[in-house]
């Protein structure tokens, strides 16, 4: 009797070193594991840290239609190439200039040369052209005229009050026979006191801020009413099928990439105007505006 109870003590003790060295091996192998675990999520962490470090973030000002439709498609190529790009929408021509001088943006895309020409001059704006991009046709509309023949004698002709759209305009309608400029005066600067003869006694109205001109289009039904073609494609309306007249895709007011002159080196900056000037993105403005936005791929800079 004793040695069976010897042998069944034994056994137990056997059955319990097993059960322990079981458990070890268990909690060695579960630390292992957890270990391991962490291993590869800190190395995910770390590459995902990586990842993101490598992409250099800029903020750019566009006008909604077209320019920054045209952003948004480049955003892919940009982050291809290390860019991740922050579009800001704007409805004027007045504050993306000013977010710009302040740092609030790295650049903006929303204006042709002469404009940033004369914002350099009368605010003292230290600003660089990048590169330029593509050229919107100035339009001329009206309700209830519906040939340049017929366009009655003193009618109004309502223009944006940015002064330095009234050359082009006023170039524009010299080019239909309707008035005769000062040739001793370029065109890209020339103002209303600058016509020398007007042979059908057109009202020029220079009193309205760009974004309202579809507005007076629909209100002035009599009138001419010289639209910007981003606001004219914004109000429905296409400089091609819609307008009385408009300027052929010869225009030098090409639309560009305007930054700080501190910037005009940056790597991240020219990848921008790279990308804006390549194949893809030039056909994409050919392909989806139809000839209401001009590609132009860096002409006329």
């Amino acid at each position: 009797m004793k040695k069976l109870w010897s042998l069944l003590v034994a056994v137990l003790f056997v059955i319990a070193l097993a059960a322990c060295g079981t458990a070890e091996d268990e909690a060695e192998t579960n630390e292992t594991d957890a270990n391991n675990a962490d291993t590869e999520e800190n190395a995910g962490e770390e590459e995902t840290a990586e990842d993101t470090e490598e992409l250099v973030e800029i903020k750019v000002g566009a006008s909604s239609i077209p320019h920054a439709e045209i952003l948004e498609e480049a955003r892919p190529l940009l982050e291809e190439e290390g860019v991740s790009l922050a579009i800001e929408e704007y409805q004027d021509y007045i504050l993306p200039n000013e977010d710009l001088a302040n740092g609030d943006l790295d650049a903006n895309y929303f204006q042709h040369i002469p404009y940033l020409e004369d914002q350099i001059d009368e605010f003292g704006y230290d600003f660089v052209n990048l590169g330029g991009i593509h050229v919107e046709p100035m339009g001329v509309y009206s309700k209830n005229i519906t040939n340049v023949d017929d366009i009655p004698d003193g009618t109004e002709v309502i223009i944006s009050r940015s002064v330095p759209d009234h050359g082009r305009i006023l170039a524009l309608f010299e080019s239909k026979g309707l008035i005769t400029l000062d040739e001793n005066v370029s065109k890209a600067s020339a103002t209303i006191d600058d016509i020398v003869d007007n042979p059908k006694n057109l009202e020029f109205s220079p009193d309205v801020d760009a974004a309202f001109l579809p507005e007076m289009y629909e209100q002035e039904e009599d009138a001419l009413v010289a639209i910007n073609t981003n606001y004219a494609i914004e109000a429905g309306l296409s400089p091609i099928e819609d307008s009385l007249f408009v300027e052929g895709s010869d225009s030098p007011y090409v639309n560009v990439i305007a930054a700080r002159a501190e910037d005009e080196d940056s790597e991240a900056l020219n990848k921008l105007v790279e990308v804006l000037q390549s194949e893809k993105i030039q056909t994409f403005i050919t392909e989806t505006y139809n000839g209401e936005v001009v590609a132009v791929g860096g002409e006329n800079e």
